[in-house]
């Protein structure tokens, strides 16, 4: 999709990006966080408005032009860096207090759905908040949005619970608290 156009899902200029980011940022539990991880940062235009709450924030995408489009997005983040990473094969080192995973988890099948919330698993720190963001409209994809956000959801009851869900006609939005496993 990148070959042809740099925005070609309108990151930039359309509404439903727009009232998506603002809901994701207001949904999110806590003003500040130390270490974000952005899972699907694309050309960066949410990761630019995520990075004010973070005191070291990562955005990973599989395309290289569109990382060095969201380079030059965050050229004024100074505790911003890119990765090129496909999840969940690739996964950053690091502890994270935040991750967010927006409309990404559908183009995974069930079995690298399970990768990922395994990587999530051993990557948040005690009272991370994970937040998931997908789009509830028909999809080619091997999950639907409610499809991967429900079966992150099950597969990560063994270290986060729900915190608070909602839903617009177009995409739902989750946020789980990481606890700490009983010893």
């Amino acid at each position: 999709m990148y070959a042809t156009e740099s925005d070609p899902w309108r990151f930039a200029t359309s509404a439903y990006e727009r009232d998506k980011y603002a809901a994701t940022l207001a949904a999110l539990p806590r003003a500040r966080y130390a270490s974000g991880l952005e899972v699907g940062c694309s050309i960066g235009v949410f990761t630019h408005q995520l990075c004010p709450r973070c005191d070291a924030l990562i955005g990973l995408d599989v395309v290289p032009s569109v990382l060095d489009e969201a380079r030059a997005r965050c050229a004024d983040c100074p505790n911003v860096r890119f990765q090129l990473a496909a999840v969940p094969g690739a996964w950053p080192d690091g502890r994270f207090d935040l991750i967010l995973i927006s409309e990404v988890a559908y183009y995974l099948d069930r079995a690298d759905l399970a990768r990922l919330v395994a990587r999530v698993a051993g990557s948040v720190l005690p009272e991370a908040d994970i937040v998931l963001v997908h789009w509830l409209g028909v999809t080619h994809y091997p999950l639907s949005g409610d499809e991967a956000a429900e079966g992150f959801i099950a597969g990560a009851q063994g270290f986060a619970r729900v915190l608070k869900q909602s839903r617009t006609a177009e995409y739902r939005l989750d946020v789980l608290r990481a606890f700490k496993p009983a010893s």
